[in-house]
């Protein structure tokens, strides 16, 4: 099965929280704070590799979650941090975030990594609040949360030359022909229904990567057919083989057709270079195939007649493409790669105020959350401490804006308080 379009979900790391602890030994007068702070989240990364040709892998594991980070620990010691998740994905393809709809990153390059979520920060132990003047705080800090994202991964292939033409022009046979790539083949159309890739060897010892892609037809970059499907895949190649049937009844009006196609999907693939290959000369007389020839030729220069069954003249149009292959660079494709804030975007500080019956309110919030959690209703120095965070976060304000009353009831996490004025 070929995917080269999915979706997935990641989660980063979260912060571990700071805890409050005190120096208790015997011999260290006056002790002093020694709360440690907690570990980092581990961050996302996206990878690129050429050990993958498919999206498949994420069809089986659409979530992936790195680790959170530890909670701080007695005696100044601090939490593990939460080890960073590294995700495999082919080379080529392109990341998308499905909420802001902002292109993120275009994986190119074998060995690119780009950070795709980072973990929330560790929060601070009671140790780090101590100063002269207040030698014993009572209150530490949460770790941050995660980041959460849905991602859109998009591939095209990385390939040097692209292969197109009507169902059933003989692309799989060639492609089968000079490469080890063994694509199905039968006389029907749409045999191919995923790309192939093939490496196709020369004589200097190196090699170039030639991809088949499933046949065009009219209204293909409207959708109709298969091939509107992976037109992205010849994006990215130097330059393509056009390959027509000759036993066609009008092999030079298919050929327009495909490059109409072709222009309506992007004005730059049409403008891409083309080998015109005229393929099935075994089965038509001389007659037929130099009227053909003669006819493309007006078209442009580079016209061969082959047959991709029989081989014939074959290996002359090989060396050909070859020798194409090392003029041609590879096209530059501008994919407007956005700044990513998602990636880094690990505040969370908005919260929400609702009354749940004619004295209650409830406060809700990511942070205001994991506050309530490291805070303690029986110390005094903490509230207090709490309660100077949530005044300048504008929560009481908001409270009067819901109508809060004094003597109402407010609950945050498993904190419950008297309103007062």
């Amino acid at each position: 099965m070929f995917i080269d379009k999915t979706k997935i979900k990641i989660l980063s790391g979260k912060g571990g929280n700071g805890i409050v602890a005190w120096r208790r030994e015997k011999y260290v007068d006056k002790g002093g704070p020694a709360g440690g702070n907690g570990g980092k989240g581990g961050d996302v990364y996206l990878c690129a590799t050429e050990d993958m040709s498919t999206l498949m892998d994420f069809q089986f594991q659409s979530v992936f979650k790195a680790e959170n980070g530890e909670n701080g620990y007695i005696k100044t010691q601090h939490g593990k941090c939460g080890k960073d998740l590294f995700i495999n994905v082919p080379v080529g393809t392109v990341v998308k975030d499905v909420e802001t709809g902002k292109i993120i990153a275009d994986l190119n390059t074998a060995g690119q990594v780009v950070l795709a979520a980072k973990g929330g920060r560790g929060g601070r132990g009671n140790s780090c609040f101590a100063t002269a003047q207040k030698r014993a705080p009572q209150y530490c800090e949460p770790g941050e949360s995660g980041i959460e994202r849905t991602l859109e991964l998009e591939l095209k292939l990385i390939a040097d030359v692209g292969l197109l033409g009507m169902p059933n022009a003989g692309k799989s046979t060639l492609i089968s022909a000079v490469s080890s790539a063994k694509p199905k083949i039968a006389d029907y159309p749409f045999t191919t229904v995923v790309p192939h890739l093939g490496v196709v060897k020369k004589d200097t010892g190196d090699g170039f990567v030639i991809a088949d892609i499933p046949g065009l037809i009219e209204g293909a970059s409207e959708g109709i057919g298969l091939g509107h499907e992976f037109l992205r895949h010849v994006e990215r190649c130097r330059f393509l083989i056009h390959l027509v049937d000759i036993t066609q009844e009008n092999p030079l009006q298919n050929y327009k057709l495909i490059n109409e196609e072709l222009k309506k999907h992007s004005e730059q693939l049409a403008k891409v270079y083309q080998v015109i290959a005229l393929n099935k000369i075994d089965s038509v007389d001389e007659e037929t195939k130099n009227k053909y020839l003669k006819e493309f030729k007006q078209i442009q220069e580079d016209v061969f007649l082959i047959s991709a069954a029989t081989r014939e003249n074959l290996k002359e149009f090989m060396y050909f493409v070859g020798q194409k292959v090392d003029e041609i660079p590879k096209p530059v494709i501008q994919v407007d790669v956005e700044e990513d804030d998602g990636a880094t975007d690990n505040d969370d500080s908005s919260y929400s105020v609702y009354k749940v019956d004619k004295h209650t309110f409830v406060v809700e919030g990511g942070k205001i959350f994991r506050l309530a959690n490291v805070t303690d209703g029986r110390n005094t120095e903490q509230l207090y401490r709490f309660q100077n965070i949530l005044k300048s976060m504008g929560v009481f304000e908001a409270l009067k804006e819901a109508g809060v009353q004094e003597g109402d009831v407010v609950k945050i996490g498993h904190l419950e308080f008297d309103y007062l004025f």
